[in-house]
């Protein structure tokens, strides 16, 4: 299972199994892992969006919104 579109169709599976019968604590704690790989992943997408945009500002500069946000610690 190494695409996300596998581990998100795995996560909705969990999901609605979860809803309808409950989940073992095996699949309770795969869904927690795949959860977890999942934000990662929007994570690392939005850092690399964030990277690719350069913003002019009034004065003239440009700034690099990653360069910017970057220094927060919070990727």
């Amino acid at each position: 299972m190494d695409s996300m579109e596998n581990k998100i169709a795995r996560i909705n599976e969990l999901y609605h199994k979860s809803k309808a019968e409950g989940l073992t604590e095996e699949e309770k704690k795969e869904q927690a892992v795949l959860r977890s790989e999942y934000i990662a992943n929007i994570r690392a997408n939005l850092r690399g969006q964030l990277d690719n945009i350069d913003i002019q500002e009034k004065d003239g500069s440009v700034t690099n919104l990653g360069e910017r946000h970057g220094d927060k610690g919070t990727h």
